[in-house]
């Protein structure tokens, strides 16, 4: 029950950080996705299932906080937790954590969510759909990968500290 707990607050925490503290670091209105980044965390250490419903459980946070397309967010992290799940391997977790590995995942991931996103979300507008789903994706996928960068060298010096001991 603790475990489910503490999940529940990191997802509170992050749905503030995303909401509150990202628009200030946005780069012509790109911002990098910080739930792409828990949700591989959670497909690579606890597998597929576990990171579905932690993605479904996000994407509905992110859908009850915006007001438009609801359900758009849980289709999306959804499907990329589901992604990330199939790199789980309990027995090289903590070296995919502590890698550049975890940041291709993340990208993969990203993709896969930007896609489903904006495909769906820019339907019906006006002007280049196709090029502004290309921009938007990518962009959004590259600042999501280079934020991961962060959290991949603690993971990696928090496993090479415990491995020395």
């Amino acid at each position: 029950m603790e475990h489910y707990l503490r999940s529940a607050a990191i997802a509170i925490l992050l749905l503030l950080v995303q909401t509150t503290f990202m628009p200030f670091v946005a780069l012509g209105g790109i911002l990098p996705d910080l739930f792409i980044l828990w949700l591989v965390y959670i497909a690579v250490r606890r597998g597929q299932i576990e990171a579905m419903l932690t993605g479904f459980g996000a994407g509905l946070l992110q859908d009850v906080v915006s007001t438009k397309f609801f359900g758009l967010a849980v289709l999306s992290k959804t499907v990329s937790s589901f992604a990330a799940g199939y790199f789980f391997n309990e027995n090289t977790a903590e070296q995919t954590l502590g890698s550049y590995r975890y940041l291709s995942i993340v990208g993969l991931c990203s993709l896969l969510h930007n896609l489903i996103y904006f495909v769906i979300f820019l339907q019906g507008t006006e002007g280049p759909w196709l090029s502004s789903l290309v921009i938007l994706c990518l962009s959004t996928t590259l600042y999501t990968v280079v934020v991961s960068v962060i959290p991949m060298f603690a993971f990696s010096q928090k496993f090479s500290t415990s491995w020395a001991q």
